[in-house]
């Protein structure tokens, strides 16, 4: 077999010029190559999972046929809020058990969620096989319907396990790929080097993934560095703001709710920011945001007009939701918070206001604080009857004409920062109702929240 594959394979390419044909029938060598290695290692015996299929998923899905697979997942953030995104080979059905005309749309359609917004791809190549693998027309067909709009946005396309086949169908799209985006693509040869990059833990890898990575790992033992292991983390400053609790911030900072990050980013934000294009969408600086995150930790005053970029203190605001260690709205109202798509549309926000007063003091008073600031001021396009005078002022969304952020946009972007599940990521199919969520606490802020006041809380 090696030898008919080596033959093969230098007759195709001292041709030259090589036609869709001859790369169809290259890349179907390729997959066998692979396949009869994984046999002959004994992986596909040593470890055999059962199909996936998403339980969680309503069976009401506009894509359920697809999306119980569990091919593509939503893998939580990267470590500076870029939504990271994964499609995953081996979860690929043999052809004909999948619409891949439907597996094309539901990925568009994915990704339609998230392309506004600064965000990765995890490609897991492994588990691709000669069932399961789409044509090379629909793979051209796919890169044609990606285009500027999908592009733009996308930081990085990992690549993990990479063999030749993915050597040809880089040959078959080099002179479609601009160098640009080229640029955004990186190879990584093993799990471990997605460490560098992204939240690990949060990726939700298929067994039959890592199991391969076990055994590529195994084959070059001796050959690669080990494992580098986490050390334990330290304690934290007493100045620390990020990755610590709000009681912890509250009782270092002489009592005070709302913490010193948030006001100041706030403050700034509203000053300077509300007007610029995109506000809360765009990315910074990885180096500069991780230099502000450790000033702030080490108690040390942030003078954003230094760096030049409205997006730095937008993107260290959700950092800061982020990084503590219980979301803002609590692990305990997380399904509370998922049933809101059932409730009657006339009953939603009286449901919402249910489950916003059943949050603790603290919680419920930087949330109240952030969603003043991100709400949406009726006036003076319309005037709200139920505002005080002092709530009559220019707010983020009010500014959408500008910054093209409505209540809607602003929930895509804050609604996983303000709620998670304890364990594991939040699914495709959680989006819709955290989205919706966190878009009526914008929209309707002053009857959610007018109700229940808390001594010594402020507003931004």
């Amino acid at each position: 077999m090696q030898e008919s594959v080596s033959k093969i394979c230098a007759d195709f390419f001292l041709r030259g010029n090589m036609s869709e044909i001859d790369y169809e029938k290259l890349a179907e060598i390729e997959l066998q190559k692979d396949e009869t290695e994984d046999a002959q290692s004994g992986q596909e015996k040593t470890f055999m999972s059962p199909p996936f299929e998403d339980t969680e998923l309503n069976i009401n899905h506009p894509y359920y046929d697809v999306a119980r697979h569990g091919i593509i997942q939503l893998a939580g953030d990267d470590n500076f809020g870029r939504k990271v995104i994964t499609f995953s080979c081996c979860r690929m059905p043999p052809s004909h058990q999948l619409n891949h005309i439907r597996l094309l749309e539901y990925l568009k359609y994915t990704l339609d969620h998230y392309v506004e917004n600064d965000y990765m791809v995890v490609y897991f190549h492994y588990g691709l096989k000669s069932l399961n693998k789409p044509s090379l027309k629909w793979l051209q067909t796919a890169y044609k319907e990606f285009d500027r709009k999908y592009k733009k946005n996308l930081k990085a396309l990992y690549v993990v396990h990479p063999t030749n086949f993915i050597k040809i169908l880089w040959n078959i799209f080099k002179p479609l790929i601009s160098h640009k985006f080229g640029k955004k693509i990186i190879y990584l040869n093993y799990l471990s080097d997605l460490r560098e990059h992204l939240k690990y833990d949060q990726l939700n890898i298929p067994q039959e993934v890592i199991q391969h990575d076990e055994n590529l790992r195994r084959k070059q033992k001796g050959k690669l560095p080990p494992v580098v292991k986490i050390p334990p983390p330290r304690p934290p400053l007493p100045t620390q703001q990020f990755g610590v609790s709000l009681q912890y911030i509250k009782d270092k900072n002489k009592g005070e709710l709302i913490p010193p990050v948030m006001k100041e980013t706030v403050s700034y934000l509203k000053r300077k920011g509300l007007q610029v294009e995109g506000l809360f969408r765009r990315s910074a600086s990885v180096q500069t945001i991780k230099d502000v995150q450790k000033l702030y930790n080490q108690g040390k005053s942030v003078n954003f007009d230094y760096y030049h970029d409205i997006h730095i203190p937008a993107v260290i605001l959700k950092t800061f939701l982020r990084e503590l260690p219980q979301p803002l709205l609590t692990f305990e109202c997380y399904d509370h918070i998922l049933g809101i798509t059932s409730v009657e549309s006339s009953l939603r926000v009286t449901r919402c206001k249910q489950i916003i007063h059943g949050l603790p003091e603290h919680n419920y008073v930087v949330l109240k604080y952030l969603i003043c600031f991100l709400h949406m001021c009726r006036w003076p396009l319309v005037r709200d009857l139920q505002a005080p005078l002092d709530s009559q002022r220019t707010e983020v969304s009010c500014e959408s004409i500008y910054n093209r952020m409505t209540a809607s946009s602003l929930a895509c972007v804050f609604g996983l920062n303000l709620i998670w599940p304890s364990k594991g990521t939040v699914s495709l199919s959680a989006l819709v109702p955290l989205n919706l969520f966190t878009e009526l606490l914008i929209d309707f802020y002053m009857n959610i929240f007018n109700s229940r006041t808390v001594p010594g809380e402020i507003l931004p």
